[in-house]
């Protein structure tokens, strides 16, 4: 197959990710089968709830983030939330992606260098992925939006460092400081956290810049008003994105999806998609800005051209390489 010729400094393409989108890289449990939460089933699939239950705390159809905010702001609990804190991050920590390419691995390699994957996620799934994706191809840019057990970080400088959970500053070879996960519901403040913040901002610039958005298993819950809040700043009003495409990809309905992303959807420039294989990312790798912009702008015709998704590591390698060797000549013929 010849890829399409790629453009280069074409616009970005912007990918949000939820939950929903590492349960649909697992979703038979992680490498060792440990399953990956969900908002609604947090409390349990982490086996939370005996322990609550002891300390006199009962879930009352609470989420976990409501529940974690009741007990942080009461005052009442140092202790369990400092255990419930471990708890969280302990069971993230030893989460890891299995052998095979997975869904992750697909969605690092359908996207180039200009493009960003902002994660609501705490899992380490996508730094994984990038890891042993850059062996292929140079990966998209990635950011955590509510921290991450994989990162760490130093902000005792200029220009901060940013890098792997567990390693020292290359500026002044202090140990990186865990990203913070949890944060009551009612003061989920994303400028006390200078990594969070430093996120925020790239991806406010990126959603001004970028022409395709895709929401990928995150559902906007009530506790991140001001996230929500936050990516409406960035994507600014739907009347001035008259061409811009959004896309959802959720199992739940096209009406619940439309209902949900309304304020980021112009008129009828939206899909959603019940499974990553169905969408722009799955059937126009590495080219979705522009075969979308040919589609759109230009109303021509375009033709998909599928990610291999049951293809092993070499199958995988030998796909994507026509599409990087054609990003590289396209570059130097740039001067890039």
């Amino acid at each position: 197959m010849t890829p399409p010729l790629p453009t280069h400094n074409i616009r970005r393409h912007v990918v949000i990710l939820g939950a929903g989108a590492s349960r649909a890289c697992c979703p038979n449990g992680d490498a060792v089968g440990k399953n990956l939460p969900v908002i609604a089933d947090f409390i349990d699939t982490l086996k939370l709830r005996p322990k609550l239950e002891t300390a006199g705390v009962f879930v009352d159809g609470e989420d976990f983030e409501a529940l974690y905010s009741r007990l942080m702001t009461s005052g009442k609990y140092p202790v369990l939330v400092k255990d419930l804190e471990d708890e969280v991050f302990n069971y993230f920590t030893e989460l890891r992606l299995p052998k095979e390419p997975t869904i992750y691995d697909h969605l690092v390699l359908s996207l180039r260098s200009k493009d960003l994957i902002a994660s609501f996620n705490w899992d380490p799934f996508l730094i994984q992925a990038m890891g042993r994706c850059s062996l292929i191809a140079e990966p998209p840019h990635c950011l955590h939006l509510h921290g991450n057990v994989a990162t760490g970080y130093c902000f005792q400088h200029e220009r901060p460092s940013i890098g792997d959970r567990g390693e020292n500053c290359r500026q002044c070879a202090e140990p990186f400081v865990d990203s913070q996960l949890l944060y009551p519901v009612a003061q989920k403040n994303y400028t006390a956290d200078p990594l969070i913040a430093f996120a925020w901002k790239f991806v406010q610039a990126s959603l001004k810049d970028c022409f395709l958005l895709t929401i990928f298993g995150y559902g906007a819950p009530a506790t991140d008003v001001e996230a929500v809040n936050l990516m409406k700043e960035g994507w600014g009003d739907v009347n001035d994105r008259v061409m811009e495409e959004t896309e959802i990809i959720d199992i739940r309905s096209d009406e619940d999806l439309r209902s949900t992303w309304d304020s980021f959807i112009h008129s009828h420039h939206y899909q959603t998609h019940n499974t990553f294989y169905d969408s722009m990312l799955g059937l126009l790798p590495r080219r979705s800005v522009e075969m979308m912009f040919r589609q759109l702008v230009e109303a021509e015709f375009i033709e998909h051209f599928p990610l291999p998704k049951d293809a092993n590591w070499e199958e995988l390698r030998d796909w994507v390489r026509p599409f990087v060797e054609q990003e590289k000549i396209a570059a130097n013929a740039s001067g890039a």
